[in-house]
Protein backbone atom coordinates (compact mmCIF):
# COMPACT_ATOMS: atom_id res chain seq x y z
CA UNK A 1 0.00 0.00 0.00
CA UNK A 2 1.32 3.44 -0.96
CA UNK A 3 0.84 5.41 2.28
CA UNK A 4 2.05 8.66 0.76
CA UNK A 5 -0.47 8.47 -2.07
CA UNK A 6 -3.32 7.75 0.35
CA UNK A 7 -2.24 10.65 2.56
CA UNK A 8 -2.05 13.02 -0.44
CA UNK A 9 -5.52 11.95 -1.58
CA UNK A 10 -7.05 12.43 1.85
CA UNK A 11 -5.36 15.84 2.15
CA UNK A 12 -6.72 16.89 -1.24
CA UNK A 13 -10.24 15.84 -0.25
CA UNK A 14 -10.02 17.79 3.01
CA UNK A 15 -8.70 20.89 1.25
CA UNK A 16 -11.45 20.67 -1.39
CA UNK A 17 -14.13 20.24 1.28
CA UNK A 18 -12.82 23.27 3.16
CA UNK A 19 -12.77 25.37 -0.03
CA UNK A 20 -16.30 24.28 -0.87
CA UNK A 21 -17.48 25.22 2.62
CA UNK A 22 -15.83 28.66 2.36
CA UNK A 23 -17.44 29.25 -1.03
CA UNK A 24 -20.85 28.25 0.33
CA UNK A 25 -20.42 30.60 3.29
CA UNK A 26 -19.48 33.49 0.99
CA UNK A 27 -22.44 32.71 -1.26
CA UNK A 28 -24.77 32.88 1.74
CA UNK A 29 -23.29 36.24 2.77
CA UNK A 30 -23.68 37.63 -0.76
CA UNK A 31 -27.27 36.43 -0.93
CA UNK A 32 -28.05 38.08 2.42
CA UNK A 33 -26.42 41.33 1.28
CA UNK A 34 -28.24 41.51 -2.07
CA UNK A 35 -31.53 40.58 -0.40
CA UNK A 36 -31.23 43.69 1.80
CA UNK A 37 -30.94 45.87 -1.30
CA UNK A 38 -33.89 44.08 -2.87
CA UNK A 39 -36.02 44.67 0.22
CA UNK A 40 -35.18 48.39 0.06
CA UNK A 41 -36.32 48.51 -3.56
CA UNK A 42 -32.77 49.15 -4.79
CA UNK A 43 -32.31 46.07 -6.95
CA UNK A 44 -34.41 43.80 -9.16
CA UNK A 45 -32.49 41.51 -11.47
CA UNK A 46 -29.78 38.85 -11.54
CA UNK A 47 -26.36 38.55 -9.90
CA UNK A 48 -23.29 36.40 -10.55
CA UNK A 49 -20.08 36.30 -8.53
CA UNK A 50 -16.97 34.32 -9.46
CA UNK A 51 -13.89 33.76 -7.29
CA UNK A 52 -10.60 32.52 -8.69
CA UNK A 53 -12.35 32.03 -12.01
CA UNK A 54 -15.10 29.79 -10.59
CA UNK A 55 -18.73 30.78 -10.09
CA UNK A 56 -19.58 30.72 -6.38
CA UNK A 57 -22.94 32.50 -6.58
CA UNK A 58 -25.65 33.21 -9.15
CA UNK A 59 -29.26 34.09 -8.49
CA UNK A 60 -32.22 36.07 -9.81
CA UNK A 61 -34.20 38.51 -7.65
CA UNK A 62 -37.61 39.99 -8.25
CA UNK A 63 -39.48 39.79 -11.51
CA UNK A 64 -38.45 39.75 -15.16
CA UNK A 65 -42.06 40.52 -16.08
CA UNK A 66 -44.18 42.17 -13.43
CA UNK A 67 -47.45 41.89 -15.33
CA UNK A 68 -47.19 38.11 -15.51
CA UNK A 69 -45.20 37.53 -12.32
CA UNK A 70 -42.30 35.84 -14.11
CA UNK A 71 -39.18 35.75 -11.88
CA UNK A 72 -35.69 36.80 -12.83
CA UNK A 73 -33.12 34.01 -13.10
CA UNK A 74 -29.43 33.59 -14.02
CA UNK A 75 -30.46 32.86 -17.63
CA UNK A 76 -32.77 35.90 -17.95
CA UNK A 77 -31.70 38.14 -20.82
CA UNK A 78 -31.24 41.82 -19.96
CA UNK A 79 -30.39 44.78 -22.16
CA UNK A 80 -26.81 45.74 -21.36
CA UNK A 81 -26.66 49.40 -22.34
CA UNK A 82 -23.08 50.67 -22.34
CA UNK A 83 -21.49 47.34 -21.38
CA UNK A 84 -21.85 46.93 -25.16
CA UNK A 85 -18.89 49.30 -25.59
CA UNK A 86 -16.33 46.75 -24.38
CA UNK A 87 -17.46 44.35 -27.10
CA UNK A 88 -17.16 47.08 -29.73
CA UNK A 89 -13.68 47.98 -28.52
CA UNK A 90 -12.68 44.29 -28.66
CA UNK A 91 -13.81 44.12 -32.31
CA UNK A 92 -11.77 47.21 -33.09
CA UNK A 93 -8.67 45.84 -31.34
CA UNK A 94 -8.95 42.57 -33.28
CA UNK A 95 -8.95 44.58 -36.51
CA UNK A 96 -5.99 46.63 -35.29
CA UNK A 97 -4.04 43.42 -34.65
CA UNK A 98 -4.95 42.18 -38.12
CA UNK A 99 -3.55 45.38 -39.65
CA UNK A 100 -6.95 46.45 -40.98
CA UNK A 101 -7.14 49.46 -38.65
CA UNK A 102 -4.68 51.74 -36.90
CA UNK A 103 -5.26 53.45 -33.57
CA UNK A 104 -3.81 56.66 -34.98
CA UNK A 105 -5.83 56.60 -38.21
CA UNK A 106 -7.97 59.67 -38.87
CA UNK A 107 -11.75 59.38 -38.75
CA UNK A 108 -12.09 60.94 -42.21
CA UNK A 109 -9.86 58.17 -43.63
CA UNK A 110 -11.73 55.42 -41.81
CA UNK A 111 -15.13 56.78 -42.90
CA UNK A 112 -14.44 58.71 -46.13
CA UNK A 113 -17.94 60.21 -46.21
CA UNK A 114 -17.49 61.88 -42.82
CA UNK A 115 -16.97 65.66 -42.73
CA UNK A 116 -13.27 66.33 -43.26
CA UNK A 117 -12.90 69.50 -41.21
CA UNK A 118 -13.46 67.57 -37.98
CA UNK A 119 -12.75 64.04 -39.22
CA UNK A 120 -9.16 65.01 -40.06
CA UNK A 121 -8.61 65.96 -36.40
CA UNK A 122 -10.08 62.87 -34.68
CA UNK A 123 -8.34 59.49 -34.39
CA UNK A 124 -9.59 55.98 -33.77
CA UNK A 125 -7.90 56.03 -30.37
CA UNK A 126 -9.83 59.16 -29.36
CA UNK A 127 -13.14 57.53 -30.31
CA UNK A 128 -12.27 54.56 -28.10
CA UNK A 129 -11.32 56.57 -25.01
CA UNK A 130 -13.98 59.33 -25.22
CA UNK A 131 -11.63 62.19 -26.01
CA UNK A 132 -12.79 62.93 -29.59
CA UNK A 133 -14.68 66.14 -28.84
CA UNK A 134 -17.58 65.04 -31.05
CA UNK A 135 -20.94 65.85 -29.39
CA UNK A 136 -22.92 62.84 -28.19
CA UNK A 137 -26.41 62.52 -29.66
CA UNK A 138 -27.83 61.26 -26.36
CA UNK A 139 -26.83 64.54 -24.69
CA UNK A 140 -29.29 66.45 -26.85
CA UNK A 141 -32.23 67.82 -24.79
CA UNK A 142 -34.54 66.65 -27.57
CA UNK A 143 -33.20 63.10 -27.74
CA UNK A 144 -35.89 61.33 -25.74
CA UNK A 145 -38.84 63.35 -27.04
CA UNK A 146 -37.91 63.74 -30.70
CA UNK A 147 -35.35 61.07 -31.66
CA UNK A 148 -35.46 58.00 -29.41
CA UNK A 149 -38.51 56.28 -30.91
CA UNK A 150 -37.49 56.50 -34.59
CA UNK A 151 -35.43 53.91 -36.49
CA UNK A 152 -32.14 55.08 -37.98
CA UNK A 153 -29.86 53.45 -40.52
CA UNK A 154 -26.18 53.43 -39.53
CA UNK A 155 -25.26 55.90 -42.26
CA UNK A 156 -27.97 58.29 -41.15
CA UNK A 157 -26.78 58.12 -37.54
CA UNK A 158 -23.26 58.93 -38.66
CA UNK A 159 -24.25 61.90 -40.85
CA UNK A 160 -27.25 63.28 -38.95
CA UNK A 161 -26.62 62.51 -35.28
CA UNK A 162 -22.83 62.16 -34.92
CA UNK A 163 -21.29 64.85 -37.10
CA UNK A 164 -21.64 67.94 -34.90
CA UNK A 165 -19.01 70.62 -34.39
CA UNK A 166 -16.22 69.64 -32.01
CA UNK A 167 -16.76 70.67 -28.38
CA UNK A 168 -13.04 70.69 -27.53
CA UNK A 169 -9.66 69.91 -29.04
CA UNK A 170 -9.50 66.14 -29.64
CA UNK A 171 -7.36 64.35 -27.07
CA UNK A 172 -7.45 67.21 -24.55
CA UNK A 173 -10.53 66.30 -22.48
CA UNK A 174 -12.51 63.23 -21.45
CA UNK A 175 -16.24 63.41 -22.12
CA UNK A 176 -18.29 60.22 -22.21
CA UNK A 177 -19.67 59.94 -25.71
CA UNK A 178 -22.10 57.52 -27.31
CA UNK A 179 -21.47 58.97 -30.78
CA UNK A 180 -17.86 57.80 -30.56
CA UNK A 181 -19.00 54.19 -30.31
CA UNK A 182 -21.64 54.61 -33.04
CA UNK A 183 -18.80 55.74 -35.30
CA UNK A 184 -16.69 52.77 -34.16
CA UNK A 185 -19.53 50.42 -35.12
CA UNK A 186 -19.65 51.99 -38.59
CA UNK A 187 -15.86 51.63 -38.85
CA UNK A 188 -16.10 47.93 -37.92
CA UNK A 189 -18.73 47.43 -40.64
CA UNK A 190 -16.54 49.11 -43.26
CA UNK A 191 -13.40 47.21 -42.24
CA UNK A 192 -15.10 43.79 -42.15
CA UNK A 193 -17.63 44.29 -44.95
CA UNK A 194 -20.28 42.87 -42.62
CA UNK A 195 -23.05 44.30 -40.41
CA UNK A 196 -21.88 45.04 -36.87
CA UNK A 197 -24.19 42.36 -35.50
CA UNK A 198 -22.71 39.69 -37.79
CA UNK A 199 -19.10 40.67 -37.11
CA UNK A 200 -19.77 40.56 -33.37
CA UNK A 201 -21.33 37.10 -33.52
CA UNK A 202 -18.60 35.59 -35.68
CA UNK A 203 -15.62 37.21 -34.01
CA UNK A 204 -16.61 37.26 -30.32
CA UNK A 205 -19.90 35.69 -29.29
CA UNK A 206 -19.47 32.33 -31.03
CA UNK A 207 -15.79 31.85 -30.05
CA UNK A 208 -16.63 32.75 -26.43
CA UNK A 209 -19.64 30.40 -26.34
CA UNK A 210 -22.03 33.26 -25.62
CA UNK A 211 -25.23 31.82 -27.09
CA UNK A 212 -27.46 33.99 -24.85
CA UNK A 213 -25.96 37.29 -26.05
CA UNK A 214 -26.80 39.33 -29.14
CA UNK A 215 -28.05 42.54 -30.66
CA UNK A 216 -31.47 43.32 -29.19
CA UNK A 217 -34.21 44.00 -31.73
CA UNK A 218 -37.50 45.14 -30.24
CA UNK A 219 -39.58 43.30 -32.83
CA UNK A 220 -37.85 39.95 -32.38
CA UNK A 221 -39.43 37.27 -30.19
CA UNK A 222 -36.62 36.63 -27.70
CA UNK A 223 -37.11 33.89 -25.11
CA UNK A 224 -36.38 34.83 -21.49
CA UNK A 225 -36.07 38.56 -22.24
CA UNK A 226 -36.71 40.77 -19.22
CA UNK A 227 -39.14 43.66 -19.51
CA UNK A 228 -37.67 47.05 -18.60
CA UNK A 229 -39.21 49.17 -15.83
CA UNK A 230 -38.44 52.47 -14.13
CA UNK A 231 -39.11 53.56 -10.57
CA UNK A 232 -41.03 56.79 -10.05
CA UNK A 233 -42.36 58.50 -6.90
CA UNK A 234 -45.71 56.93 -7.78
CA UNK A 235 -44.33 53.40 -8.18
CA UNK A 236 -42.81 51.21 -10.89
CA UNK A 237 -43.86 51.90 -14.49
CA UNK A 238 -43.00 50.39 -17.86
CA UNK A 239 -39.92 52.03 -19.36
CA UNK A 240 -40.45 54.28 -22.39
CA UNK A 241 -39.91 52.70 -25.80
CA UNK A 242 -36.51 53.06 -27.45
CA UNK A 243 -35.83 52.03 -31.03
CA UNK A 244 -32.86 49.68 -30.73
CA UNK A 245 -31.20 50.95 -33.90
CA UNK A 246 -30.18 54.03 -31.91
CA UNK A 247 -27.94 52.55 -29.18
CA UNK A 248 -26.24 50.41 -31.86
CA UNK A 249 -22.56 49.69 -31.11
CA UNK A 250 -22.70 51.95 -28.05
CA UNK A 251 -25.44 50.09 -26.17
CA UNK A 252 -27.70 47.67 -28.08
CA UNK A 253 -26.64 44.25 -26.77
CA UNK A 254 -28.53 41.89 -24.46
CA UNK A 255 -26.98 39.16 -22.34
CA UNK A 256 -27.24 37.09 -19.17
CA UNK A 257 -25.06 36.99 -16.06
CA UNK A 258 -23.91 33.51 -17.09
CA UNK A 259 -22.84 34.70 -20.54
CA UNK A 260 -20.94 37.63 -19.04
CA UNK A 261 -19.06 35.08 -16.94
CA UNK A 262 -18.14 33.32 -20.20
CA UNK A 263 -16.99 36.70 -21.50
CA UNK A 264 -14.82 37.15 -18.41
CA UNK A 265 -13.24 33.74 -18.93
CA UNK A 266 -12.60 34.46 -22.61
CA UNK A 267 -10.85 37.70 -21.64
CA UNK A 268 -8.76 35.84 -19.06
CA UNK A 269 -7.19 33.89 -21.93
CA UNK A 270 -6.24 34.96 -25.44
CA UNK A 271 -9.18 33.52 -27.35
CA UNK A 272 -10.59 36.97 -28.09
CA UNK A 273 -7.70 39.39 -27.53
CA UNK A 274 -3.94 38.90 -27.30
CA UNK A 275 -2.02 40.00 -24.22
CA UNK A 276 -0.77 43.02 -26.18
CA UNK A 277 -4.28 44.04 -27.23
CA UNK A 278 -5.59 43.65 -23.69
CA UNK A 279 -2.77 45.78 -22.31
CA UNK A 280 -3.69 48.57 -24.74
CA UNK A 281 -7.41 48.18 -23.97
CA UNK A 282 -6.88 48.43 -20.22
CA UNK A 283 -4.31 51.22 -20.24
CA UNK A 284 -6.03 53.99 -18.27
CA UNK A 285 -6.27 57.31 -20.06
CA UNK A 286 -7.95 60.52 -18.98
CA UNK A 287 -10.18 59.96 -15.92
CA UNK A 288 -9.01 56.34 -15.77
CA UNK A 289 -10.84 55.28 -18.94
CA UNK A 290 -9.31 52.81 -21.38
CA UNK A 291 -10.98 51.42 -24.48
CA UNK A 292 -14.56 50.59 -23.45
CA UNK A 293 -13.58 49.98 -19.81
CA UNK A 294 -12.93 52.04 -16.69
CA UNK A 295 -9.74 51.16 -14.81
CA UNK A 296 -9.14 52.02 -11.16
CA UNK A 297 -6.80 50.87 -8.42
CA UNK A 298 -8.68 50.45 -5.15
CA UNK A 299 -7.92 49.06 -1.65
CA UNK A 300 -10.32 46.14 -1.88
CA UNK A 301 -7.98 43.18 -1.46
CA UNK A 302 -7.08 41.25 1.71
CA UNK A 303 -6.17 43.68 4.44
CA UNK A 304 -7.08 46.55 2.17
CA UNK A 305 -4.40 45.64 -0.37
CA UNK A 306 -4.76 47.50 -3.65
CA UNK A 307 -6.22 45.75 -6.66
CA UNK A 308 -6.79 46.89 -10.23
CA UNK A 309 -10.51 46.79 -10.94
CA UNK A 310 -11.67 46.83 -14.58
CA UNK A 311 -15.34 47.66 -14.88
CA UNK A 312 -18.14 49.31 -16.78
CA UNK A 313 -21.76 50.14 -16.15
CA UNK A 314 -24.68 50.52 -18.49
CA UNK A 315 -27.99 52.32 -18.44
CA UNK A 316 -30.72 52.11 -21.07
CA UNK A 317 -34.48 52.62 -20.79
CA UNK A 318 -35.58 50.34 -17.96
CA UNK A 319 -32.20 48.64 -17.40
CA UNK A 320 -29.08 49.28 -15.33
CA UNK A 321 -26.06 46.97 -15.52
CA UNK A 322 -22.57 46.58 -14.17
CA UNK A 323 -19.63 44.24 -14.68
CA UNK A 324 -16.48 44.45 -12.53
CA UNK A 325 -13.37 42.28 -12.83
CA UNK A 326 -10.25 41.84 -10.71
CA UNK A 327 -8.05 40.00 -13.22
CA UNK A 328 -5.20 39.41 -10.76
CA UNK A 329 -7.48 37.23 -8.60
CA UNK A 330 -9.89 35.91 -11.23
CA UNK A 331 -12.76 37.60 -9.39
CA UNK A 332 -15.89 38.84 -11.14
CA UNK A 333 -19.09 40.58 -10.05
CA UNK A 334 -22.02 41.05 -12.46
CA UNK A 335 -25.28 42.86 -11.72
CA UNK A 336 -28.08 43.07 -14.30
CA UNK A 337 -31.17 45.02 -13.25
CA UNK A 338 -34.47 45.69 -15.04
CA UNK A 339 -35.87 48.53 -12.95
CA UNK A 340 -33.77 51.35 -14.34
CA UNK A 341 -31.43 52.00 -11.40
CA UNK A 342 -29.41 50.13 -8.80
CA UNK A 343 -26.85 50.88 -6.07
CA UNK A 344 -23.93 49.22 -7.83
CA UNK A 345 -21.16 51.13 -6.11
CA UNK A 346 -22.28 50.09 -2.65
CA UNK A 347 -23.37 46.60 -3.72
CA UNK A 348 -20.03 45.89 -5.42
CA UNK A 349 -18.12 47.18 -2.39
CA UNK A 350 -20.11 44.79 -0.21
CA UNK A 351 -19.37 41.82 -2.45
CA UNK A 352 -15.65 42.63 -2.55
CA UNK A 353 -15.73 42.74 1.24
CA UNK A 354 -17.22 39.25 1.34
CA UNK A 355 -14.72 37.86 -1.17
CA UNK A 356 -11.76 39.29 0.72
CA UNK A 357 -12.90 38.31 4.21
CA UNK A 358 -14.49 41.48 5.56
CA UNK A 359 -17.98 42.22 6.86
CA UNK A 360 -19.94 44.27 4.31
CA UNK A 361 -21.71 47.45 5.35
CA UNK A 362 -25.49 47.30 5.53
CA UNK A 363 -27.28 49.23 2.77
CA UNK A 364 -28.79 52.61 3.48
CA UNK A 365 -32.16 53.81 2.24
CA UNK A 366 -31.77 56.60 -0.36
CA UNK A 367 -32.99 59.88 1.13
CA UNK A 368 -34.20 60.85 -2.33
CA UNK A 369 -37.01 58.29 -2.21
CA UNK A 370 -38.37 59.85 0.98
CA UNK A 371 -38.04 63.42 -0.24
CA UNK A 372 -39.58 62.80 -3.65
CA UNK A 373 -42.78 61.52 -2.06
CA UNK A 374 -42.90 64.45 0.38
CA UNK A 375 -42.16 67.02 -2.34
CA UNK A 376 -44.84 65.71 -4.68
CA UNK A 377 -47.46 65.59 -1.90
CA UNK A 378 -46.64 68.53 0.39
CA UNK A 379 -44.25 70.69 -1.64
CA UNK A 380 -40.56 71.52 -1.70
CA UNK A 381 -40.56 73.40 1.61
CA UNK A 382 -41.81 70.32 3.44
CA UNK A 383 -39.24 68.15 1.63
CA UNK A 384 -36.39 70.46 2.64
CA UNK A 385 -37.58 70.43 6.26
CA UNK A 386 -37.81 66.63 6.20
CA UNK A 387 -34.27 66.39 4.81
CA UNK A 388 -32.85 68.55 7.59
CA UNK A 389 -34.71 66.57 10.26
CA UNK A 390 -33.51 63.16 9.02
CA UNK A 391 -29.94 64.34 8.50
CA UNK A 392 -29.87 65.56 12.08
CA UNK A 393 -31.52 62.54 13.69
CA UNK A 394 -31.07 59.47 11.42
CA UNK A 395 -27.92 60.08 9.38
CA UNK A 396 -26.84 56.42 9.72
CA UNK A 397 -30.03 55.06 8.15
CA UNK A 398 -30.07 57.09 4.94
CA UNK A 399 -27.80 57.72 1.98
CA UNK A 400 -27.30 61.50 1.77
CA UNK A 401 -25.07 61.51 -1.32
CA UNK A 402 -25.46 64.62 -3.47
CA UNK A 403 -27.06 62.57 -6.26
CA UNK A 404 -30.10 61.98 -4.03
CA UNK A 405 -31.19 65.62 -3.93
CA UNK A 406 -30.27 65.98 -7.59
CA UNK A 407 -32.58 63.10 -8.49
CA UNK A 408 -35.46 64.70 -6.57
CA UNK A 409 -34.82 68.04 -8.24
CA UNK A 410 -34.97 66.50 -11.70
CA UNK A 411 -38.15 64.62 -10.87
CA UNK A 412 -39.71 67.95 -9.91
CA UNK A 413 -38.43 69.55 -13.12
CA UNK A 414 -39.92 66.72 -15.16
CA UNK A 415 -43.24 67.29 -13.37
CA UNK A 416 -43.19 70.97 -14.39
CA UNK A 417 -42.43 72.17 -10.84
CA UNK A 418 -39.44 74.42 -11.63
CA UNK A 419 -39.68 76.58 -8.49
CA UNK A 420 -39.80 73.47 -6.28
CA UNK A 421 -36.79 72.06 -8.16
CA UNK A 422 -34.90 75.32 -7.50
CA UNK A 423 -35.55 74.90 -3.75
CA UNK A 424 -34.21 71.33 -3.74
CA UNK A 425 -31.15 72.13 -5.85
CA UNK A 426 -30.44 75.14 -3.62
CA UNK A 427 -30.41 72.80 -0.62
CA UNK A 428 -27.97 70.53 -2.47
CA UNK A 429 -25.66 73.47 -3.15
CA UNK A 430 -25.77 74.28 0.55
CA UNK A 431 -24.90 70.68 1.49
CA UNK A 432 -22.02 70.26 -1.01
CA UNK A 433 -20.80 73.79 -1.80
CA UNK A 434 -17.54 72.59 -3.37
CA UNK A 435 -19.16 70.27 -5.94
CA UNK A 436 -19.77 71.53 -9.46
CA UNK A 437 -22.73 69.38 -10.47
CA UNK A 438 -25.32 70.74 -7.97
CA UNK A 439 -24.64 74.28 -9.23
CA UNK A 440 -25.04 73.06 -12.81
CA UNK A 441 -28.39 71.48 -11.94
CA UNK A 442 -29.47 74.60 -10.06
CA UNK A 443 -28.69 76.66 -13.15
CA UNK A 444 -30.94 74.42 -15.24
CA UNK A 445 -33.83 74.77 -12.80
CA UNK A 446 -33.40 78.55 -12.51
CA UNK A 447 -33.44 78.88 -16.29
CA UNK A 448 -36.60 76.77 -16.46
CA UNK A 449 -38.17 79.05 -13.81
CA UNK A 450 -37.37 82.10 -15.93
CA UNK A 451 -34.67 83.39 -13.55
CA UNK A 452 -31.97 83.73 -16.16
CA UNK A 453 -29.63 86.09 -14.29
CA UNK A 454 -29.57 83.72 -11.32
CA UNK A 455 -29.07 80.80 -13.71
CA UNK A 456 -26.01 82.51 -15.18
CA UNK A 457 -24.56 82.92 -11.67
CA UNK A 458 -25.16 79.23 -10.87
CA UNK A 459 -23.58 78.01 -14.11
CA UNK A 460 -20.64 80.38 -13.61
CA UNK A 461 -20.05 78.91 -10.14
CA UNK A 462 -20.25 75.39 -11.57
CA UNK A 463 -17.65 76.33 -14.18
CA UNK A 464 -15.43 77.91 -11.54
CA UNK A 465 -15.44 74.63 -9.59
CA UNK A 466 -15.01 72.49 -12.72
CA UNK A 467 -13.42 74.42 -15.62
CA UNK A 468 -13.93 71.43 -17.94
CA UNK A 469 -17.72 71.48 -17.45
CA UNK A 470 -18.72 71.77 -21.10
CA UNK A 471 -22.44 71.85 -20.31
CA UNK A 472 -21.96 74.96 -18.18
CA UNK A 473 -20.03 76.58 -21.02
CA UNK A 474 -22.80 75.72 -23.50
CA UNK A 475 -25.58 76.95 -21.22
CA UNK A 476 -23.79 80.19 -20.37
CA UNK A 477 -23.40 80.90 -24.08
CA UNK A 478 -27.09 80.28 -24.72
CA UNK A 479 -28.19 82.39 -21.76
CA UNK A 480 -25.91 85.24 -22.80
CA UNK A 481 -27.49 85.27 -26.26
CA UNK A 482 -30.95 85.37 -24.70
Amino acid sequence: MNTRRIFATVTAVVVLAAATARAADKAAQIDALVTQYVELGQFNGAVLVAENGTVIFEKGYGLANMEWGIPNAPDTRFRLGSITKQFTSALVMQLVEEGKLSLDAKLSDLLPGYRKDTGDRVTLRQLLNHTSGIPSYTDSPSFRAEISRDPYAVGDMVSKLCAGDLQFEPGSTFRYNNCGYVLLGAIVEKATGKPYETALKERILDPAGMADTGYDHSAAVLPRRAQGYERTPGGVVNAPYLDMSLPYAAGALYSTVRDLYRWDRALAGEKILSAKAKAATWEPGLQGYGFGWGIVTAPIGPGGAERTVISHGGGINGFATNIARVPADGNLVVFLCNTGAARYEAMSAGVWDVLYGRTPAAPKRPIGEVLAAVAMKDGAEAAVARYRQLKATEADRYDFHERELNNVGYQLLAAGKADAAVAVFTLNVEMVPTSSNPYDSLGEALAAAGKKNDAIKAYAKSLELEPSNLNAIDQLSKLAKQ
